[in-house]
């Protein structure tokens, strides 16, 4: 393993863990089902920022680029994983803190990652052109 790996990956999971668990043990909010809801749905929206972010490697940007057209793992179903999943785990730490006012935080982010989703599918668009666009017909998002 790579130390990039390690800095990309590894580090990032490990503290996503560990914060989710602190915030379910310590944060606000009654201690009941919707808290465990909450805890394994911001497991899974961590796992899929993780697995979308190792898949993509080296071509991750913030920024973006065209270094790759990536159509493995979890972006050969979804195209935007990483935003997809960052809602999950938004939704997760929403249930586990009990606070449903704070999903206006989602009036904020979906607008936004669907811009950038926009901005993003026009530079891969430029770059890979057909390819592109077959890929975006068999996936979603």
């Amino acid at each position: 393993m790579d130390v990039g790996a390690i800095w990309r990956v590894w580090l990032p999971l490990a503290a996503g863990l560990w914060a989710l668990w602190e915030i379910f043990r310590f944060g606000p909010g009654l201690h009941g089902g919707a808290r465990w809801a909450g805890l394994a749905l911001g497991f899974v929206g961590l796992a899929g920022v993780i697995v979308a972010r190792y898949t993509l490697g080296r071509s991750f940007s913030v920024a973006a680029k065209a270094r790759a057209l990536v159509t493995t793992g979890i972006y050969s179903r979804i195209r935007n994983p990483i935003y997809v999943s960052g809602v999950i785990f938004v939704v997760g730490l929403v249930l586990m803190v009990g606070r449903p006012i704070l999903l206006a935080i989602l009036v904020v982010i979906i607008p936004m990652q669907i811009v950038r989703a926009r901005r993003e599918a026009r530079v891969l668009e430029e770059k890979f052109g057909e390819e592109y666009r077959e890929y975006r017909r068999r996936t979603w998002f």
